[in-house]
């Protein structure tokens, strides 16, 4: 049944994508889709704009129009759903290059035998010290991330930054992700997780200057809230043209 009561909107030509309001939304009314943020369903929305706050454009707003009726049992509902499908998802057979590794040091015969790339300048090898790295497939527990200073990377940030192993990576273990595509509310329960068991010393977060990176620093903030952690954090944003911006 429909009546007139107060319901988000959202303006697509100021909506860039970035996602930030979704992990506001508690009954999870909100999703990105086709690179805008879309509500689900008029019920699901209980017009209170807890959401508002979190958009940098300034695209919700909540307005009074013709909607269906609130709804807590299809919002309960919907949460179950999601949360089913998030474990079939974890439960799902994995592939065999998600299997833990930890590479170490080195030694100098090891460096010696290294095979040659195209650029010999110095600072060339991979600094990357553990597989894997995509957010999804990291389990807190992993060993390489006990007492580590955690890099956080958004997927593009090592295709721009052409120093990214040597000042970035060099000495942090690191978990990649693209907050615009993936389940932005599972990055938050993943990382909240992380910074709960893990004792990870500091935090970077890496991002590019586009703005559905910039998301990465509330799934980063309300990950930590929700953990209780009060961990040391600092930000690295990259232009597209790979300089540093901040």
């Amino acid at each position: 049944m429909k009546v007139k009561r107060k319901i988000i909107e959202i303006d697509e030509n100021l909506c860039d994508g970035c996602g930030q309001c979704v992990p506001d939304c508690a009954e999870g009314s909100l999703q990105i889709v086709d690179g805008k943020a879309r509500l689900v369903e008029d019920k699901l929305c209980d017009g209170l704009g807890a959401c508002l706050g979190a958009c940098p454009q300034g695209a919700l707003r909540i307005v009074e129009r013709e909607a269906e009726e609130f709804d807590e049992e299809a919002v309960e509902e919907f949460l179950k759903e999601k949360e089913k499908e998030k474990k079939q998802k974890q439960a799902a057979p994995s592939c065999p290059s998600a299997k833990l590794k930890s590479f170490g040091q080195q030694t100098p015969c090891q460096a010696a035998n290294r095979p040659e790339t195209i650029n010999k300048t110095a600072g060339n090898n991979s600094a990357l010290s553990h597989w894997p790295v995509q957010i999804r497939l990291v389990p807190p527990e992993a060993p390489f991330l006990k007492d580590a200073d955690l890099l956080i990377s958004a997927d593009c940030t090592p295709l721009a930054y052409p120093d990214f192993h040597r000042e970035l990576l060099q000495g942090r273990v690191v978990m990649m992700g693209c907050p615009k595509f993936d389940d932005q509310e599972s990055y938050v329960q993943k990382l909240s997780e992380v910074f709960r068991k893990s004792g990870v010393k500091s935090v970077t977060v890496a991002i590019m200057e586009v703005p559905c990176c910039g998301s990465m620093r509330g799934i980063v903030a309300e990950a930590m809230k929700q953990a209780g952690a009060d961990i040391p954090v600092s930000e690295v944003v990259v232009g597209t043209q790979g300089e540093i911006k901040e």
